[in-house]
């Protein structure tokens, strides 16, 4: 598979995208849309709606789980990674909210998250 640079893309194209794998991946498991409907319990509306990229995550997480890729979603998003110093500066505790603007130059700092 081509890496794609999706940068690039609309948002609606990349969830297009994801439409288009998810019914490559439903075919090359020679599911149609209501075989995948019916074990999934969703409509067949909801397969469909998955299909052109207008899927609830919801939907996607239970199409993953029945189409056996469940595991790719590890590499979706990877979990935050905490330094010591920040751990040890909430003593233990972790992150429950942000504070916005308020007390953030807007500036990137080296605790900062690249993604």
């Amino acid at each position: 598979m081509a890496f794609k640079d999706f940068h690039s893309f609309s948002d609606q194209t990349i969830l297009q995208e994801l439409g288009d794998r998810f019914k490559a991946l439903r075919l090359r498991k020679n599911l149609s849309q209501q075989e995948l409907a019916e074990r999934t319990l969703l409509s067949l509306n909801t397969i469909k709606a998955l299909e052109n990229g207008k899927a609830k995550l919801a939907t996607v997480v239970a199409v993953m789980r029945e189409l056996g890729v469940l595991e790719q979603l590890e590499g979706l998003l990877e979990e935050p990674k905490i330094s010591p110093l920040q751990l040890a500066k909430r003593r233990g505790r972790p992150r429950q909210r942000a504070t916005g603007s308020r007390g953030h130059s807007g500036k990137s700092t080296k605790d900062d998250v690249e993604w």
